[in-house]
């Protein structure tokens, strides 16, 4: 349970003030059907996260303990540093549903936009971390839903209410605090 816990939080808080946040509420406001979007970032997410944590998974039958443990420490103490740099949305990533309806518009712009994402990857390291697959992906999808679902039907009234720069800080402690145990946990 560990794994979901903290999966879902990092996720949760690595997603406030995420180009993925941003493209929920372009498509909030574009198409204010908010059903079909949230069920588009729902599958996107699950299936990307899937991807990510079976990397991550993968990862672990490669790499031995000692070497593994370096790259997660490494990696969590570079996100942490990430964490502090603000994303924005393309101009290109808002374009019309076109033949796909909102749903596929969303999967589709979702998915593309989770690519090599903070949260992707952090679905990786957290996968690679833990020998908890479906703990992760299930942590990391609920976390993603958490902070994207809410941005759908509130919007603009959310997210300008919030202090993401306290909470990229915050997010970048919790990875700060996680790369250091990674490396001293050994």
């Amino acid at each position: 349970m560990e794994a979901f816990f903290i999966s879902t939080a990092v996720v949760a808080l690595a997603e406030m003030g995420d180009k993925t946040q941003l493209l929920s509420l372009v498509l909030a406001a574009k198409f204010r059907k908010p059903w079909p979007i949230v069920l588009g970032i729902f599958v996107a997410t699950l299936v990307n996260h899937a991807l990510a944590g079976a990397v991550g998974a993968w990862v672990t039958t490669v790499l031995g303990p000692d070497v593994l443990r370096w790259i997660l420490g490494i990696s969590f103490l570079a996100m942490a540093v990430w964490m502090l740099i603000p994303d924005k949305l393309d101009d290109d990533e808002s374009s019309g549903p076109g033949r796909f309806g909102v749903f596929g518009t969303t999967v589709l712009l979702f998915f593309l936009a989770e690519m090599g994402d903070k949260t992707q990857i952090a679905t990786v390291m957290l996968a690679a971390k833990y020998s908890a697959y479906y703990w992760v992906v299930a942590g990391t999808t609920l976390g993603m839903m958490l902070a994207n679902a809410p941005v759908v039907w509130l919007g603009d009234k959310i997210t300008r209410r919030l202090p993401l720069t306290l909470i990229h800080r915050v997010c970048a402690a919790i990875f700060a605090v996680l790369g250091v145990l990674a490396l001293v946990a050994g």
